[in-house]
């Protein structure tokens, strides 16, 4: 289930909010829980037992690691609900493109290859193994304390609004508000507010710009026109932002309709002036968690400037294939890291002297150029696309409408509006809160139309792909 489709905007959001507020406050975790179950078995009911089966035994390890005094015992319980956490991940995402490989290997041996069937991945795996670890992590570190009741684990880890894809919330943040919240009208009325504009941005512009990123990368890569490639990219840049930012600011808004505070998870990227700042400003708790568990554990920059480059190399390949098990990907992750260490080499000296719109134009241009390896099917085709995008081949741009047009210059015009002259004050009469009662009421017509306008886009085109739920 999605939150951008009819069954769960009609059936099962209005049911739960239903359920939820009826049930006396000390016992509304439960119907949060039951649901949660509920939401994940409808789209994967073959992993529904074997993630709670995982958080029942993480549970227990941690507690185990937390009455345990001496330091190394501690050290190797810790190893163990990690490797439990991680265990899942590698299996379930990597054990196909490890397997693969290896018989590749083999086959240019000319031996035999193994035998295997392929493993399929639960949907937001990713996602569900990063809070599992951070929730290890912090209570070993004494930042956290074990959870006191099973099920309210269980709850931080399968809570709906964030388990399929983020954001990744640590533990920390919300242990609190687990045991203890409140849900206020100007929430409620905020968080659905929040949650409308999420489901605009994945329907009305990121499925959108979908059909024809699909249609420009789906193309023979020798038969399309360097016009029609450029146009693709940009669609599918645009498509994948909206796609995931809106998703998160769907859970942003369902949890705040609950009383919770999950953190931002993307702050206007397309503005970045360095690729630094893109990566500050995207998957934001993607980028926290790999600063916490990975980059400063690996020393950081405390070690001389030869290991912070080897470190923030390492971060940006577990990164890449953090986001899928395949070469494109890897290379997607090491051409971000290149450009993270290129700025710290000299980089950021030469855009801060060229200025910010060129700045941003720049940055701008390699994002693109990295979507390309994120967005092909595999490393030859992207490739391919390269080869279209500079091969300057005549055709013009094809398979456009007018729609689309419209829909990629809003795009456009929505990821950089904070760049224009009250751009910023614009878009935090949108985002911050509380409103005036005037705001209140022009927000109230806006978001009603959009929500008219997103189910009935549902039902009318039935696409609805999502970007991240393979990872």
């Amino acid at each position: 289930m999605v939150f951008s489709s009819n069954i769960f905007l009609l059936y099962f959001l209005p049911i739960f909010l239903l359920a939820y507020f009826i049930t006396p406050q000390k016992f509304r975790n439960y119907t949060l829980l039951l649901f949660s179950l509920v939401f994940y078995a409808y789209g994967a009911p073959d992993f529904v037992l074997i993630l709670v089966a995982s958080c029942i035994l993480n549970y227990f390890v941690v507690r185990w690691m937390a009455a345990t005094v001496t330091q190394r015992k501690r050290k190797l319980v810790c190893a163990l609900s990690i490797l439990i956490s991680l265990g899942l991940l590698l299996y379930f995402k990597y054990a196909n493109f490890f397997v693969d490989n290896l018989n590749a290997l083999l086959g240019l041996a000319h031996w035999d290859a193994i035998p295997w069937i392929k493993v399929a991945l639960p949907i937001g795996i990713s996602f569900f193994s990063f809070q599992s670890v951070t929730y290890t992590i912090d209570v070993y570190r004494g930042t956290s304390q074990p959870s006191r009741k099973l099920t309210d684990y269980v709850l931080y880890i399968m809570m709906f609004p964030q388990l399929i894809a983020g954001p990744i919330v640590r533990y920390s943040t919300v242990a609190q508000q687990i045991v203890e919240r409140k849900t206020t009208a100007e929430d409620f009325v905020a968080g659905f507010y929040r949650f409308v504009i999420g489901l605009s941005k994945k329907v009305l512009i990121a499925n959108t710009l979908a059909y024809y990123a699909d249609y420009a990368f789906g193309m023979n890569s020798a038969e399309l026109s360097s016009g029609t490639a450029w146009i693709g990219i940009l669609a599918y840049t645009m498509q994948i932002y909206f796609d995931f930012s809106g998703y998160s600011d769907m859970a942003i808004g369902l949890g705040r309709m609950m009383g919770f505070r999950f953190p931002e998870n993307f702050n206007d990227p397309y503005t970045s002036q360095s690729i630094s700042e893109f990566w500050r400003r995207w998957h934001i708790t993607l980028g926290a968690f790999m600063k916490e568990y990975l980059y400063i554990p690996l020393g950081g920059n405390r070690k001389g400037t030869a290991r912070t480059y080897l470190n923030l190399a390492i971060v940006f390949l577990c990164s890449g294939f953090w986001h899928g098990a395949a070469w494109n990907f890897i290379f997607w992750g090491v051409f971000h890291g290149l450009f993270i260490i290129l700025d710290r080499l000299f980089m950021l000296n030469v855009l801060k002297k060229i200025g910010k719109i060129p700045s941003a134009i720049l940055t701008f241009f390699v994002v693109n150029m990295g979507w390309v390896l994120f967005r092909a099917e595999d490393f030859s085709s992207a490739l391919g696309y390269y080869q279209a995008l500079f091969s300057f081949r005549s055709g013009g741009v094809t398979g456009m409408t007018a729609h689309v047009w419209v829909v990629l210059a809003l795009a456009l015009l929505f990821s950089f509006i904070t760049m224009a002259p009250k751009g910023q004050v614009l878009q935090d009469k949108v985002f911050v809160h509380p409103y005036t009662k005037k705001s209140a009421i022009v927000m109230a017509v806006v978001v009603l139309v959009l929500f008219v306008l997103s189910v009935g886009s549902l039902f009318v085109t039935g696409f609805n792909p999502f970007i991240y739920f393979r990872f």
